[in-house]
């Protein structure tokens, strides 16, 4: 299938596009309660362990996506349910992407609309966009976070200098209840939380990695890519803490967006809110459209196409009701992510599997030289 190639710049803003997209807004690690910012720290040291893998991978097969490095590693017999299931997974990561875009902006802006129109809508641009190409899903990625990022600080700057409520003693004690707590949200049983969600979703960038100009600068982009996400939600985690307290942080659906709506100067500029969903908008936008393109991708090696186009639609038409149905409110939404996503698709498919890989290509390797 004929792709066009990415630089290291716009394969990193893709990644970190999407990997703290759909992240920044949710209290991620807010069962450590005011060390929250320590547990992702943490996971972020165990994602750039799970990034090694991934690289590692990638070296010894570097014109292979991991779809086509498996038939090379465990043969096409085993290789083709493992294949399906990836593509499974990426296809489903996409519609719970979708289903955290179209709940947030159901429940603020668009009250009155039913969510699968605001899915169904933003499918539509997502689809379009895509069949473009991934050299225009780059391009878009180079435009489009540094305005992202610049919002984010500023939010941050406002509230930290505007909101009277802003304390850093709300961080204190540190490991006030040991250890445990943090860790416990990196590795609870029987998944990790943090660590696959955000970082372990990276493995994505294993089917991105070959289309890279210059693949020497593969390490590279990925281990930025884990550093600044992991450093990123560690700030905006101390900020959220600072400004609603462990407690009001561990309750909220959006603790960023509760955040933003403090925000008030001199009782003129205010309604901050809308800025952070114009932010999940495009965060969403790279988190969607990275799934749907690995997918497509994935889909077109294993039979062997010549375009990814007509799958993009196809993929579009199964993600926008997926979406929406395989849960009938947002809690449920929530609890089968922790009950079925987490221990039973995360957890084989961001770590076991491939460090076997590497562990077969490693021998692999060893006996043909």
């Amino acid at each position: 299938m004929d792709l066009k190639k990415l630089s290291g710049l716009q394969l990193f803003y893709i990644m970190i596009g999407f990997e703290i997209g759909n992240t920044i807004i949710f209290a991620i690690g807010a069962g450590a309660k005011q060390d929250a910012w320590l547990a992702i720290l943490t996971a972020m040291f165990c994602g750039l362990l799970l990034m090694g893998i991934y690289v590692k991978l990638s070296a010894y097969y570097p014109d292979d996506s991991l779809i086509q490095m498996l038939p090379k590693i465990i043969g096409r017999f085993l290789s083709y349910p493992i294949m399906l299931i990836y593509i499974l997974y990426f296809t489903y990561l996409a519609s719970t992407a979708c289903r955290d875009f179209g709940e947030l902006i159901v429940s603020t802006i668009l009250t009155e609309t039913p969510l699968i129109i605001v899915v169904g809508s933003f499918m539509v641009l997502m689809i379009y966009s895509l069949r473009g190409g991934t050299e225009v899903f780059g391009r878009m990625g180079e435009m489009v976070f540094p305005v992202y990022i610049l919002v984010l600080v500023a939010m941050w700057v406002l509230m930290a200098i505007s909101l009277d409520q802003f304390d850093l003693k709300r961080l204190t004690p540190v490991l006030g209840e040991g250890i445990y707590p943090v860790l416990n949200e990196v590795f609870p049983y029987p998944s990790p939380s943090i660590l696959a969600f955000p970082f372990g979703e990276t493995v994505l960038i294993t089917m991105f990695f070959p289309l890279l100009k210059k693949k020497e600068n593969a390490k590279k982009v990925g281990m930025a890519v884990i550093l600044l996400g992991g450093l990123l939600l560690s700030i905006n985690c101390i900020i959220m803490i600072s400004v609603l307290g462990p407690n009001i942080f561990e309750q909220e659906y959006f603790p960023l967006l509760s955040a933003a709506r403090m925000v008030s100067i001199a009782d003129f500029l205010e309604r901050f809110d809308s800025l952070i969903i114009l932010m999940m908008v495009a965060g969403v936008f790279f988190k969607v459209g990275a799934w749907t393109l690995g997918a497509s991708i994935a889909i077109g090696q294993l039979f062997k196409l010549k375009s990814n186009k007509s799958i993009l639609l196809i993929l579009g038409v199964i993600i926008a009701p997926l979406s929406v149905f395989h849960a009938p409110n947002f809690v449920r939404f929530l609890e089968i992510g922790r009950t079925f996503i987490d221990p039973y698709l995360h957890v084989p498919l961001q770590i076991v599997i491939p460090l076997l890989l590497l562990s077969i290509a490693f021998v692999r390797k060893k006996f043909q030289t």
